[in-house]
């Protein structure tokens, strides 16, 4: 049949707008069914229900639909009967896009979602809807747009009573609701309203860490236990779905203090955290960089780094994404306060804003604040605490398991294409590299790469590439053993080779005192080695001198 698109608003109850129903007359106040409207070369689905206000042989339709379907009143449609298969269409879960009708609305109270799927349910049961579909839900006497983005079918064995299979449902176009179907509420990317509970968006229970990371593809090496550590206090709360962190009362850890030696890793780990997570591009700052010679700048600075995830928390609220801060050398910026003896106080209120951004009176749960430095001791101790850089992570000189995992970074490549001799063993390389740095055995590589190449450079009036030979190029155990003793020494730990003169005739026991001192002082290095609890011992040796003739 035909029938003339009325306006669902002329009807006395405006109620009918909101009830997703198509509206027509009929004698039969019972009468209930379900149509396709065509319009153009496309079939909508709709619920019918009957009004006496509708004029005969018209079909009232809200603005929402007519929006979805691009109807306009005064048109005319085909309308044919539609009905269900029940075995396939019956929704078992139907993903829902919520916002506020009027998008100016900023409301910062949380919507429990699993209220509103129970209210949903209730009040569209039995009804049609379609992957694409538009319409209007009033909720705690507000309105909210609802667009459905996803329909899932349910298992026909569960109608049946029987036990459901194991299969992946099937997606559908089209769908009818009932009164044991799941409804879950996905907010729009540019909504400010907040959903709370657990039928809330899918968004907020995936993991923030990016599924396909790896140490070795980050380049990171030596420091599994330290990642641990952070992961566990800095990210565990974030992985969580955010419903069961609400209910602990749980806050998220905001920043993270890392410090030792350089060359050991600090800024490369803050720089491949951001690649870790599915968070922004980080921002990374060094700390001289904050400051300014004009009165007020330098805090200015500081709030210039926080403004995107300001901005955000107010319009996005608990949804709001992460947003990383590093501060490269931050002892730079953050002595303690009072320190500095005829200064201006431009430090002093640089960590006083500072503060007042990681934890002030308004605080941003959306941050990650990622300090580095070679000087803890210099810092001010207001952004150690709890709340603030409560995290603090020596990255210190890696262990031989640490030392390993480097050369293999390092020499990957090589690997690959075969330019590695067979002769180089690179546990041999990690036993002897005691006291090196990443950064030392980054350079140890480098070296030994020149030592190679340099084999094959003709020495004449110019320098010149021997190309012949260069094509069978690989780097050998010479040439790492070459660089090791002469290109590259550790910065850090004893000097080996004084360390090897003063014992280059052994150790002479004379008397039991020198027996038992010797095997005290090997318990107490076997004891800093394998014990967590005693990292520094020292030992005082005391006695007469004696000259030997």
């Amino acid at each position: 049949m035909s029938a003339r698109i009325m306006q669902a608003g002329r009807c006395p109850t405006d109620e009918l707008s909101l009830t997703n129903c198509a509206v027509i007359n009929e004698k039969d106040p019972q009468f209930e069914q379900h149509v396709t409207v065509r319009n153009l070369a496309h079939k909508y689905v709709f619920t019918l229900k009957t009004h006496p206000s509708v004029n005969s042989g018209t079909i009232a339709f809200s603005l929402p639909q007519r929006k979805w379907a691009g109807l306009s009143i005064g048109q005319e449609v085909e309308v044919t009967s539609y009905k269900f298969d029940k075995s396939r269409q019956c929704i078992s879960t139907m993903t829902v896009e919520i916002d506020f009708l009027q998008k100016k609305n900023v409301d910062s109270n949380p919507y429990d979602s699993d209220n509103m799927a129970r209210e949903f349910i209730q009040h569209f049961n039995s009804q049609a809807f379609s992957i694409g579909q538009q319409l209007v839900f009033s909720f705690c006497d507000k309105l909210f747009g609802l667009v459905i983005k996803n329909i899932e079918a349910m298992d026909p064995s569960i109608l049946k009573g029987e036990q459901p299979s194991s299969k992946a449902r099937p997606k559908i176009e089209i769908g009818l609701l009932l009164g044991n179907s799941q409804v879950i509420f996905e907010k729009s990317d540019s909504s400010s309203m907040t959903l709370v509970g657990k039928a809330k968006t899918r968004e907020s229970r995936q993991s923030i860490i990016s599924p396909d990371w790896n140490f070795e593809k980050m380049g990171i090496g030596g420091l599994d236990k330290e990642f641990s550590d952070i992961f566990r206090r800095a990210f565990a709360s974030r992985v969580f779905p955010t419903d069961i962190v609400e209910q602990m009362g749980c806050k998220h850890v905001k920043g993270i203090l890392l410090y030792g030696p350089p060359g050991c890793g600090k800024t490369l780990m803050a720089r491949q955290i951001g690649k870790m997570l599915k968070a922004r591009e980080p921002k990374i700052v060094n700390g001289p960089e904050i400051l300014n010679k004009y009165v007020g700048e330098s805090e200015a600075n500081i709030r210039k780094l926080f403004a995107d995830a300001e901005e955000e928390q107010k319009r996005l609220g608990a949804n709001s994404g992460l947003h990383i801060i590093i501060f490269d050398e931050i002892d730079a910026i953050c002595k303690q306060r009072g320190s500095m003896a005829g200064s201006t106080g431009v430090h002093d209120t640089v960590v006083n804003q500072l503060l007042s951004k990681i934890d002030g009176v308004e605080q941003l749960n959306n941050i990650l604040v990622i300090g580095m430095t070679n000087r803890p001791d210099l810092i001010d101790e207001a952004l150690l605490r709890p709340g603030r850089l409560e995290v603090k992570m020596e990255i210190g000189l890696p262990d031989e398991k640490g030392r390993l995992q480097i050369l293999h970074i390092h020499t990957a490549k090589m690997r690959q294409y075969e330019l590695l001799h067979s002769d180089v063993d690179i546990k041999e390389l990690a036993v002897e590299t005691k006291n090196y740095s990443g950064a030392e055995l980054e350079g140890l590589v480098r070296a030994a790469q020149s030592t190679a190449m340099n084999r094959h450079i003709k020495a004449s009036n110019t320098v010149e590439v021997n190309i012949e030979t260069a094509e069978k190029l690989q780097v050998s155990r010479l040439d790492f053993l070459a660089s090791l003793n002469n290109d590259i020494k550790p910065a850090f730990g004893t000097n080996q080779e004084d360390y090897a003169s003063y014992i280059m005739n052994g150790i002479i026991r004379w008397g039991d005192p020198v027996s038992a001192v010797l095997e005290d002082g090997g318990l107490l290095v076997q004891q800093t080695k394998n014990s967590d609890r005693t990292p520094l011992v020292s030992v005082l040796l005391e006695g007469k001198t004696r000259t030997i003739n």
